[in-house]
């Protein structure tokens, strides 16, 4: 498996918005998606992000088909079980949504296949072994987990012989229990890579959206960020001119934060100017200096962004 895990920055880029035009409000042409993919590829990012459940199916058709169109053997694919759409595959769901997420992205083999949260993990984590086992994928790796069910996890695993590959959860300047709980720190100790996915908080953290300029009505983005804008256009004031000095954008702050945690940052990626934060922070080094005052600047903003399927690790 070609993923370049261990060299510094590496990004992982994320497909979530490409499938779930509900949650996030926008729709985009596979002609904009394609050459935001033609762009990262052009620029060597390999590494890329789906699931099943985002549109189901809808993500994993468009990259499986981007990949057709650009061919190489230096793809690394991340895909995901979601245990709440087990019942949509009735017997061995995890092969079965397996095999599914196969013919999506026209492939014969995923490279990190995750069990997308910890329920019954106990039981689903065997049915991941087993193809592990056989070769169907190369690493297994745990999302939305705690440290007490990581270190469980890991254990089952080892009955068969595997190690995590990674741990992936939301981890941003607003949304940092992964780091507090012992999770990340963890995983350094053990050799197990940690993923941050939601360093953006889905646009929040760009400066982009504010009072005047809200997320879509009737998203879940709106519902989640619209009523406290006020709020991020104060804290994006402040990691504004924290990026200034670095003459990268507040997205880009938010990346190399991420990076500067040695975190893989998982990005998604809709425009080609995505591309670009993503390659300005890897060319930027945080002072410690910078590194507390945009994590001072983010705990006085008070903000919370846990979501209904997380919840503050401890």
């Amino acid at each position: 498996m070609k993923t370049n895990i261990e060299n510094e920055n590496t990004v992982m880029l994320g497909t979530w918005s490409w499938g779930d035009e509900g949650f996030f409000g926008e729709g985009f042409s596979r002609e904009e998606l394609f050459s935001v993919f033609r762009k990262a590829v052009s620029e060597g990012f390999m590494l890329w992000d789906t699931a099943y459940v985002y549109g189901y199916g809808r993500s994993e058709e468009l990259l499986g088909g981007f990949m057709k169109e650009m061919p190489s053997d230096d793809y690394c694919i991340s895909d995901k079980f979601t245990p709440y759409h087990a019942k949509e595959f009735p017997g061995n769901s995890v092969k079965l949504m397996y095999e599914e997420s196969l013919r999506h992205l026209g492939r014969e083999h995923i490279d990190i296949y995750w069990i997308h949260n910890p329920i019954e993990y106990k039981k689903w984590l065997p049915y991941m072994a087993e193809l592990c086992s056989e070769g169907y994928i190369s690493e297994i790796g745990l999302s939305n987990f705690g440290l007490e069910e990581l270190k469980d996890a890991e254990s089952i695993l080892a009955k068969y012989g595997i190690k995590p590959y990674g741990v992936q959860n939301h981890y941003s300047l607003l949304s940092r229990s992964s780091e507090t709980a012992g999770i990340i720190d963890y995983c350094k100790r053990r050799g197990i890579h940690f993923f941050s996915y939601m360093v953006l908080e889905q646009g929040a953290l760009t400066g982009k959206y504010a009072a005047s300029s809200p997320f879509k009505d009737a998203s879940g983005r709106a519902k989640n960020y619209n009523k406290v804008l006020t709020r991020y256009e104060e804290l994006n004031s402040k990691l504004g001119k924290i990026a200034e000095g670095y003459g990268i954008s507040i997205a880009a702050l938010s990346i190399v934060w991420a990076l500067s945690k040695e975190t893989v940052p998982i990005i998604g990626v809709t425009k080609e100017k995505h591309i670009d934060d993503i390659l300005a922070a890897r060319e930027v080094k945080l002072s410690q200096e910078d590194i507390a005052a945009a994590e001072a600047a983010a705990a006085a903003s008070g903000l919370r962004t846990i979501r209904m399927w997380e919840r503050e690790y401890k």
